[in-house]
């Protein structure tokens, strides 16, 4: 696999992180506090940071407020995807996509897997 291309400019993104959750709270948040780490770690920024409840209006409202936000490159969401009926982040987001990329899920999953087993799924 092809590496990092060093001729390109880096050009470091502005991202908001959300986490859903409705046993968290961003002292006791893991994966958000995480990725905030890593995405700073790369030479990025952290335009905002958000938990919300699992509860789709909630977490639409807040997606589409960072999509329509001209300060906010990327939103990387986190939790809320298992098999509970409270987890719905899936069916929050899936309406504001404009284009859906099966393959980098598919990928996801391969790479996920060998980490974390069938929580990957």
């Amino acid at each position: 696999m092809p590496g990092i291309d060093e001729t390109k400019e880096f050009v470091p993104l502005k991202i908001a992180v959300l986490t859903i959750s409705d046993t968290r709270q961003l002292k006791d948040d893991k994966s958000g506090s995480l990725l905030v780490q890593r995405i700073v770690a790369a030479g990025h920024f952290v335009s905002e940071r958000s938990l919300v409840p699992d509860d789709v209006d909630a977490i639409r409202a807040r997606v589409k407020a960072w999509i329509a936000d001209p300060l906010i490159d990327v939103v990387i969401t986190t939790g809320g995807t298992g098999f509970t009926g409270r987890d719905v982040t899936p069916e929050a987001v899936e309406p504001l996509f404009e284009k859906k990329m099966d393959a980098f899920s598919a990928l996801f999953l391969v790479v996920s897997f060998p980490k974390i087993g069938t929580s990957a799924i």
